[in-house]
């Protein structure tokens, strides 16, 4: 049955406008009964086993985990968070701040992570007391719509009207247009082409930029640990995950401890003619990445490419050599596939890290392996990224994770960098409107003498 947008819509600024008042207990209460019906096991393993079916993409054991694990980091972040109400006040300079829903929200979700999604974007967006519609991509709709129908199931449990959230069932790119053309937000997670589509709409939309991730290994990293840690980030979900490590740029003073340490832990370092035929199946035609490859195992990208890959392999390497579209291995996999870069100075480093970045995931993220904080704050500090993990899995802390404080969230922005409006984890902030009330204060006048004092000693008046 097609779906009927305008009574969808209809259907959620009613909905919407029931909730808009409650207060912040009634309003707690209902996510954590649409949290708690997505994230209880029988029906996460419903979610992961239908997503594994449905799209062919990743490894189920990891789909379980990610929808579990979001789904309560992302509770555990709202959790006694003020969303109702007055949720500011400074009484010295005489204002107060009231929290107010946006309204009909729309949520594009990505095939990659079809289930984790729709929790990760549509808490925050139940917190903030908004309505929202998802549009899935037409690979993962039943999917999606499943993770959604729990989530409706714990809405009318706690007594709020289930078309708090829809999902389309016949997703379109015409109707998922129309879509955000209606919404009153966008939120946008997945592909380049679909976040330039929201950011046309005419609607107010977050979007996201590509990830990409390019991690460095300095001379003081722990070798065994980045190792491991390199590739667990790599290989989780087959490399699903945006934030997935995608280049490795290795000290060349540790260069041959750390190929065996990633041999070790399942990596296979593919010879120049191997490299080559692995470039001829997931590039065939020179520049397009090969949809059969994605989210793939490396032993099935292996077979595809006619390379003999020892038993146990996890995931797959190549020698980097030039940055930029002659040499697509700089650029984007979106499978277990890693390419390895060496380097000697620091600045060499920062450098790859940059160019690297610019061409495949400008202002996503980077990660460094190193005990040393001058290099960790030079890299943070010279290359155009939003987020940047320090000895941690990528794919596992970009988007939160219970070991560092960044928010939990599905949708990463990338800031200007990365065509996004936003370089932040996208929470429950972005989905609220606010009132500010100003009540008159005594007058605070600017001094002229704090202001320009230091300019007139200087250069006088």
């Amino acid at each position: 049955m097609a779906d009927n947008l305008k009574e969808m819509i209809k259907r959620a600024k009613e909905a919407q406008k029931i909730v808009e008042y409650w207060p912040q207990e009634k309003v707690d209460e209902m996510v954590a009964a649409a949290a708690w019906e997505v994230y209880k096991k029988e029906n996460a393993e419903a979610c992961a086993k239908l997503a594994i079916e449905e799209t062919g993409m990743g490894i189920y054991e990891h789909k379980l985990l990610k929808h579990q694990k979001k789904t309560i980091g992302t509770l555990r972040d709202l959790y006694g968070i003020k969303t109702a109400g007055v949720v500011e006040e400074d009484k010295e300079k005489g204002l107060i701040k009231i929290a107010k829903p946006v309204g009909v929200i729309a949520a594009l979700t990505p095939v990659t992570n079809p289930t984790s999604t729709p929790p990760g974007n549509g808490l925050p967006i139940l917190k903030t007391r908004n309505a929202v519609i998802f549009a899935p991509h037409p690979r993962s709709r039943k999917c999606s719509g499943l993770a959604v129908g729990y989530m409706r199931k714990g809405l009318k449990k706690a007594g709020a009207p289930a078309d708090l959230m829809q999902c389309l069932t016949e997703p379109a790119p015409e109707l998922t247009q129309q879509l955000m053309k209606e919404a009153d937000l966008v939120v946008a997670t997945g592909g380049s082409a679909m976040v330039k589509v929201a950011y046309s709409s005419g609607t107010p939309s977050y979007g996201v930029g590509a990830g990409n991730a390019t991690v460095v290994v300095d001379e003081t990293a722990d070798i065994k640990d980045a190792a491991k840690k390199i590739f667990l980030g790599k290989t989780f979900d087959h490399a699903t995950s945006c934030s997935s490590e995608n280049s490795i740029v290795i000290q060349e003073g540790i260069w041959d401890k750390m190929i065996e340490a990633l041999k070790s832990n399942g990596g296979y370092l593919c010879s120049m003619d191997e490299k080559v035929k692995l470039k001829k199946i997931m590039w065939p035609d020179g520049s397009h990445l090969n949809k059969e490859i994605v989210a793939q195992s490396a032993e099935k990208i292996a077979g595809l490419a006619g390379i003999s890959i020892p038993e146990g392999t996890e995931f797959l390497m190549v020698l980097g050599e030039k940055v930029g579209r002659e040499d697509p291995y700089s650029g984007e996999k979106l499978s277990p596939v890693l390419t390895l870069w060496k380097y000697g100075s620091f600045n060499e480093a920062i450098d790859y890290v940059e160019r690297i970045t610019r061409f495949c995931g400008y202002g996503h993220s980077c990660g460094i392996h190193s005990t040393n904080d001058e290099h960790i704050l030079e890299l943070a500090m010279k290359n155009h990224v939003s987020r940047m993990m320090v000895r941690q899995p990528q794919s596992y802390g970009n988007s939160g994770n219970y070991d560092n404080g960044m928010p939990f969230s599905m949708t990463l922005g990338c800031g200007t960098w990365g065509g996004n409006i936003t370089s932040e984890n996208i929470t429950w902030k972005h989905f609220l409107n606010y009132t500010w009330v100003a009540k008159p204060i005594d007058p605070v006048i600017p001094s002229e003498e704090l202001l320009f004092g230091d300019h007139w000693k200087k250069y006088g008046k």
